[in-house]
């Protein structure tokens, strides 16, 4: 049986190496989102179909001719032409209503800002005299006695 404290340090370290690692998916969850969001993903399929077409180009001929080839809009690869394809289908969908009806204006109304401030005066209240230590007399009443002695 393990000690309870030693089981509450292990603990402890657990949560401390989860952390960062909560961090790395949440930030890598964030970044595909986005890339989602703003369509790159056909962009990232065609870096590799770019890669895979210059590596098969370049086996057989020299780095020059199969670097050109490789971007040559004759010479498309089936992965370029399904990119293309979902390229000009992403543009041609219909677009969210919201923006089919043109840009939404939220206005909202400024509240008015209503500020009641007293203009500060250089001297004191009247009854504020009786508040100085200096003029203050002695209490009316004396101070209550002990009487559980």
């Amino acid at each position: 049986m393990i000690h309870p404290i030693i089981t509450l340090a292990l603990t402890n370290i657990d949560v401390v190496e989860s952390a960062p690692m909560r961090q790395r998916l949440q930030l890598s969850a964030l970044l595909l989102a986005w890339l989602m969001a703003t369509g790159s993903q056909w962009d990232v399929v065609q870096v590799f179909a770019w890669g895979r077409m210059f590596a098969s180009y370049s086996r057989t001929m020299s780095v020059e001719s199969a670097l050109r080839l490789t971007f040559e809009p004759d010479h498309m690869c089936s992965v370029c032409k399904m990119v293309k394809a979902a390229k000009q289908q992403q543009e041609q969908s219909p677009v969210a209503p919201s923006k089919a009806l043109g840009k939404i204006l939220l206005v909202f109304a400024p509240v008015p800002v209503v500020v009641i401030a007293s203009v500060p005066s250089g001297q004191w209240p009247m009854g504020s005299k009786s508040m100085c230590s200096a003029e203050r007399g002695a209490p009316p009443i004396p101070p209550p006695r002990n009487f559980t002695a």
